[in-house]
């Protein structure tokens, strides 16, 4: 056990440590201190930001270093800069604090958030440049010098501060002034960063934030919060596409602003999607040639010569309304000559509400092209997740050193409060499907959410098996039920749990889906959700990228299955039923419904401390249980 003297060292907000984190604590000092890296499970309940970020700050505080902490969920910032308030006022102690999201949700300019991350840092770079951004230019005079007016606000959220994102963004519309630029002049001092995955794992933000504020790698401490989601980011980031649609905007593009020599090579660039569409064998994708792209647009005009000539047009249709299609297309080809290896070039075609999209990608396999890299050069790592097993993929499938610490803490919530059953009495199969399944599945699933008292929640594969098996569920469940949609703004969101969480005492539920809204990163307390229930594996599709995922993890760890199908699939479940117990007094009941979890190859994915049971007579354990 720490003592009290140490934990105070170790600037720990609270007034003593539970068992866990304790064990927690000391482990991530000893990684700081040897200047390692860990990948750490850590189950809901354990305070992992507390049992970290302070330790961190100690050991930034005195060898002066940055911690960056990353999370993709903007509902975690508050968590941590909560805790960073915490730390300054048990302890005394100053220090600054800078609280970035993405540089577009910070914009004040009207109508920016529309555009596409590319899009708008083009723009944002035109506008700065041209002076005619009257937010950065009352942060930067013309000689690139801070204003009075900037540094007056900067020392004042740094005397008040740590302040949340939102309310840098409040003070900074009230004078005018850019926030993200406002925030960096804080990053500058600062001994934490709070920010998204990209400020360190995407290449060309990160250059570009490093150089702006003056971090160094080697000196900077990393937290990854909800470190399962970091490879698939990683992936999403280095992936590029382009589409017909997107062409074909770009063809009025071209003829609005009488880009005449453009048009021609636009358009066989069409020629060429539809040509891969008429080529293709069966079904409705296939895998790219390299050379054979290239040289396809090589023979209609010079390779490289087309890219400048549409990245100049590009920024200047910008000038003119924020975003360019043209200049979309220009990171295309650029990015089209990228490596094979830890690649897939794909074309595939969709159809659409607008008719048959035909689409070029080319899709990352391997994010350690990017992240290995990195962890071999910042000064010490910390990848955490309540979901973050087997420990060892996450370290082979982000490239972290061969002598990174891998660890698996238990959850410290009694198991007399949960009950975790796999009833093996359908499947989502498809293969198997049919309608006399879909109403198997909602029976099973309406006699176990009225069977628990209070508030459930339903996560589904896709929202067609939901909406496909809800036809008959909504009309044998006794309570009422909310239906998460597809694409849900902040806003939406937090109305439909409000209402939710309303119906505590009668009971409702709420039907999702497993990579959804509400499937990760909601909290739902106490009373507030007594039971879950996932419905089905939620398995990638078995497309091209999935089999070149599974065909290159093979190559690479002998573990194609594993890493690239059946343990992602399984931690969204898991994912998903964490929603249900978020404190050490709820109480409540999971299911996992479908014949698959008992297999093998997915039941080995439950840890024995989850003490999850199969079970088909599912009613009168349930009844037990709440008994």
């Amino acid at each position: 056990m720490l003592e009290e003297d140490r934990l105070k060292e170790l600037l720990f907000p609270h007034s003593g440590a539970r068992k866990t984190q304790d064990a927690m604590i000391i482990e991530v000092d000893r990684v700081i201190n040897n200047g390692k890296n860990i990948v750490m499970h850590a189950p809901t309940g354990l305070g992992k930001t507390a049992a970290t970020l302070p330790v961190a700050l100690s050991y930034a505080i005195k060898n002066d270093m940055t911690v960056f902490f990353l999370t993709s969920r903007h509902t975690q910032h508050k968590i941590v800069i909560d805790t960073l308030k915490e730390i300054k006022e048990k302890h005394n102690i100053n220090f600054d604090v800078a609280d970035i999201i993405g540089k577009k949700w910070m914009c004040l300019v009207p109508g920016v958030q529309t555009l596409y991350s590319n899009e708008f840092a083009e723009y944002c770079r035109k506008q700065k440049e041209e002076g005619k951004c009257e937010f950065y230019s009352n942060v930067k005079t013309k000689s690139n010098k801070v204003s009075t007016k900037a540094k007056f606000v900067v020392e004042k959220l740094q005397k008040s501060g740590p302040h949340h994102n939102e309310e840098v963004i409040e003070m900074c519309e009230e004078h005018k002034l850019c926030p993200y630029e406002i925030s960096t002049l804080i990053a500058n001092k600062a001994k934490v960063v709070v920010a998204d995955y990209y400020y360190i794992f995407e290449p060309k933000i990160r250059d570009l934030f490093f150089n702006k504020t003056q971090k160094i790698m080697e000196k900077s401490i990393v937290i990854v919060d909800e470190g399962h989601n970091l490879g698939i980011r990683v992936r999403d980031l280095m992936t590029q596409r382009i589409s017909n649609f997107v062409i074909k905007r770009a063809i009025s593009e071209a003829k609005k602003y009488e880009k005449d020599d453009i048009l021609f090579v636009l358009e066989e660039l069409g020629n060429i999607l539809n040509d891969y569409r008429r080529n293709l064998q069966e079904g409705n994708e296939m895998l790219a040639d390299k050379k054979d792209f290239f040289d396809k647009v090589n023979n209609v005009r010079d390779y490289e010569e087309l890219i400048s000539d549409m990245e100049f047009i590009g920024d200047e249709i910008r000038e003119k309304q924020k975003q360019s299609s043209i200049g979309a297309i220009a990171n295309f080809l650029e990015e089209w000559q990228g490596e094979d290896e830890g690649y897939a070039r794909i074309f595939s075609f969709t159809e659409t509400k607008k008719g048959e999209m035909l689409t070029l990608s080319y899709r990352c396999l391997d994010p350690s092209i990017v992240t290995k890299p990195l962890f071999e050069q910042l000064y010490s790592s910390i990848v955490m997740s309540g979901t973050l097993t087997p420990t060892e993929m996450y370290k082979d499938l982000l490239g972290m050193p061969e002598d990174t610490i891998l660890r698996e803490y238990k959850s410290i919530f009694s198991k007399d409060n949960r009950l975790m059953l796999v009833v093996p009495e359908t499947t989502t199969k498809f293969t198997k499907r049919s309608e006399d399944q879909f109403k198997r599945i909602a029976e099973i699933t309406a006699e176990i959410c009225n069977t628990i008292p209070g508030n459930s929640a339903v996560f589904f594969p896709s929202y067609f098996l939901r909406d496909t098996v809800n036809r008959y569920f909504s009309t044998m469940c006794k309570k009422t039920t909310f239906l998460e949609r597809s694409g849900l703004s902040k806003e939406d969101k937090m109305e439909l749990l409000e209402n939710f969480k309303g119906y505590k005492d009668s009971g409702a539920v709420l039907l999702g889906v497993a990579a959804g809204s509400f499937g990760e990163g909601v909290d739902l307390p106490g009373d507030l959700l007594k039971g879950v229930v996932i419905v089905g594996l939620p398995l990638s599709k078995p497309d091209l990228e999935t089999k070149e995922l599974i065909t290159y993890y093979d190559k690479k760890f002998q573990k194609g299955w594993d890493y690239g199908y059946i343990t992602p699939a399984m931690n969204k479940c898991l994912q998903s039923a964490g929603r249900c117990i978020r404190s050490e007094t709820d109480r409540g009941v999971v299911v996992f419904l479908d014949e698959r979890f008992i297999w093998p190859n997915y039941f080995k994915s439950f840890s024995r401390d989850e003490g999850v049971v199969i079970e088909r007579n599912y009613k009168k354990k349930i009844e037990e249980f709440f008994g």
